[in-house]
């Protein structure tokens, strides 16, 4: 930026103590320092501040842009989700119709053996004792 050398930097100060003289010179001297201090001071403040800024910047922009592939995510799965619960109604819906089918089957072969049972002629013969299991010999008294 500022292109000085030692020899600028002599002949400051050989005019300086030309104008100032030997007694105010060290008084001047850091008068001068404590301003350079407190300009590097506020130039490493601001610096620092902008710094600050850009981080605060480029980490809500982060947040943003996870916000928006989260908000991408969540729409993604709850439509993967309504598919999928559509699928399911739809396999519920042919499982019932199926078994709603077997039950009519079943009823319509249970009415036809009901009718056939029904229909046929009674056999008149003696009558046959209930088969007895292990457990009814026991219970004989």
């Amino acid at each position: 930026m500022f292109d000085i050398g030692f020899s600028e930097l002599l002949l400051i100060a050989v005019v300086a103590l030309v104008v100032l003289g030997p007694e105010r010179l060290p008084k001047a001297a850091r008068f001068a320092g404590l301003w350079v201090r407190r300009a590097r001071a506020q130039w490493y403040s601001v610096k620092s501040e902008l710094e600050r800024e850009l981080e605060a910047e480029e980490l809500k922009r982060s947040m943003q842009e996870t916000q928006a592939a989260l908000k991408q995510a969540q729409t993604r799965l709850q439509d993967e989700f309504g598919q999928a619960q559509t699928r399911l109604q739809d396999e519920f819906g042919q499982a019932q119709a199926h078994v709603q089918e077997g039950l009519h089957a079943t009823g319509r072969e249970l009415d036809a053996v009901r009718r056939e049972v029904e229909g046929a002629p009674s056999v008149a013969g003696p009558e046959t004792p209930p088969l007895q299991g292990p457990d009814d010999e026991s219970r004989r008294p």
